[in-house]
């Protein structure tokens, strides 16, 4: 039985975005009668044991805390991962080392399979200096960000496959010179068995948030500047204009929430915007359960152009409608007047007037939650998606892909 081990920035039981892009992938691979275990680096700071199971998925853990100025800590980070890779490769023996992003994974990665002539993967979900810039912890061009941008080189170029997450990355790596035929596509994926048919409204929270009747627009997720909420609060009175029922119901928490809420209670239509907060995972289903439209108002930048997110797949496979930004990300998931629809970035005005318009066309909605539904199970559930990384990993050990199609697309 082939093994494959994952190395991780974090894990289950943190909850986030990675960590549940992790899930899918080992939980599919599982499935499909694959060993996996992941290991994660420093960064993982949630306490518990080591080696830790959680939703039948070994994780180990690399022990310590890295210290010292920028640059050497990090050197510091790789080596101490590098050393705990090596630890649980001469116990477990894989026959695949698997990195994900960011960059420090993919160095140890790299490190370590050399050494002990594994072969090495290295899968893209964004890149370090992109998503750097999205947080606000660096600006584009910066000494970090070049630097940064020349250490996801260096492990793309050390990798013998490289899996990117969507076409913006594969796109752009191969404008780096990196030639097309060594980078293999995994979009972001939905597990399906986690979905059922969509929950009913939730009357009881529905007044404990007094959030009337609706129609909702709703966003669940991280608070991020990128994510572009500030351009939903600002659209809010235009929209209230020609739907004096609408309501926003943002979900969540992040850098930008005071800001959000500032800017919330400033606005003549303030009791039309409802914060709910953090909500724990086992309880995000009852929140959709009150939204009409789940709306993603992104920014434009080089992340959003080139990474495709997650949430809107998920409000997909949930039967709600996906309302989403013109931007690159957004454009590989959302198919405009079909499985949803786009209005444009950086533009309140626009995003107004399109969630105005869809509010106004009950009689699409239900065609619309069908496409998006169906799109989800025919391009993005994992029990499919799993198969990408068969050919990727048959090639590596030298057996013959069963679909070399999979991992072309």
């Amino acid at each position: 039985m082939t093994r494959i081990l994952h190395v991780l920035d974090h894990s289950l039981p943190l909850h986030s975005g990675y960590t549940f892009r992790t899930r899918a992938i080992l939980k599919a691979q599982q499935a499909e009668g694959y060993e996996v275990r992941g290991i994660t680096g420093q960064r993982h700071l949630e306490p518990g044991p080591d080696p830790e199971t959680v939703d039948g998925i070994v994780f180990h853990r690399t022990p310590g805390t890295a210290r010292g100025p920028a640059g050497l800590r990090e050197w510091r980070e790789i080596a101490a991962l590098a050393a705990a890779i090596e630890k649980v490769a001469a116990e477990w023996r894989p026959d695949v080392i698997h990195a994900h992003s960011p960059a420090l994974c993919g160095l140890a990665a790299k490190r370590s399979a050399h050494k002990l002539r594994i072969p090495f993967v290295y899968e893209i979900r964004a890149f370090w200096e992109d998503a750097a810039v999205g947080n606000g912890s660096t600006r584009e061009g910066s000494l970090r960000y070049r630097l940064t941008r020349n250490l996801e080189n260096r492990v793309v170029a050390g990798a013998d496959a490289v899996v990117a997450i969507c076409q913006g990355l594969k796109r752009d790596l191969v404008a780096r010179g990196f030639p097309a035929d060594k980078i293999a596509l995994s979009p972001n994926g939905v597990d399906l068995g986690l979905f059922g048919d969509p929950p009913p409204r939730d009357e009881a929270l529905a007044n404990e948030l007094r959030i009337g009747s609706g129609p909702v627009i709703g966003f669940i997720g991280s608070f991020y500047d990128y994510e572009g909420l500030d351009d939903l609060v600002a659209a809010m009175p235009a929209l209230i204009d020609r739907q004096p029922q609408a309501k926003l119901l943002l979900v969540g928490g992040g850098p930008v929430e005071t800001a959000l809420k500032a800017q919330a209670e400033a606005s003549p239509v303030r009791d039309a915007i409802v914060f709910a907060g953090r909500v724990p995972h086992a309880e995000v289903e009852r929140y959709y359960s009150l939204c009409d439209v789940m709306a993603y108002p992104r920014k434009a930048s080089r992340l959003t152009e080139l990474v495709t997110p997650l949430k809107p797949l998920e409000a997909m496979a949930q039967g709600r409608l996906v309302a989403a930004s013109d931007v690159g990300g957004h454009r590989e998931l959302v198919a405009d007047g079909k499985t949803g629809m786009l209005f444009p970035a950086d533009d309140p005005a626009g995003c107004a007037a399109a969630l105005a318009g869809l509010l106004a066309e009950r009689e699409t909605w239900e065609a619309l939650r069908d496409a998006g539904r169906k799109h989800v199970r025919e391009n993005h559930d994992w029990a499919r998606n799993v198969q990408r990384y068969k050919v990727v990993y048959q090639t590596l050990l030298g057996f013959e892909p069963v679909d070399r199609v999979a991992a072309a697309a």
